[in-house]
């Protein structure tokens, strides 16, 4: 098993990885709305997004899934009616997207 700092090394690589391949800034700004928010659920987040960029809910919902099951720094929260779950950004993690993406 993996020591934290090693696990925390390879998720920054990802995220800075993620983050290079932003041609349109949409993905700089979805992790912005989670330092913002801390928590939101796809609906919302397309909601803030849609706002600034010509993006479709699957694509939100696309992104957000890469987030949360590639790099690791998100915590899903189902709701019990099974609609929207509610996507957390781990504690853990909130210093290191802040460096890596900048101030809200």
């Amino acid at each position: 098993m993996r020591a934290t700092a090693e696990i925390k090394k390879v998720i920054e690589s990802r995220l800075k990885n993620y983050v290079s391949r932003d041609k349109t800034g949409i993905r700089r700004e979805m992790l912005k709305l989670f330092l913002k928010l801390r928590s939101i659920t796809i609906p919302r987040m397309f909601e803030y997004l849609n706002r600034k960029f010509t993006i479709s809910y699957h694509s939100v919902a696309a992104m957000v899934g890469i987030v949360a099951s590639r790099l690791g720094i998100l915590h899903v929260n189902r709701t019990k009616e099974g609609t929207s779950s509610v996507y957390e950004l781990k504690e853990q993690y909130f210093d290191l997207v802040t460096r890596i993406i900048g101030p809200v």
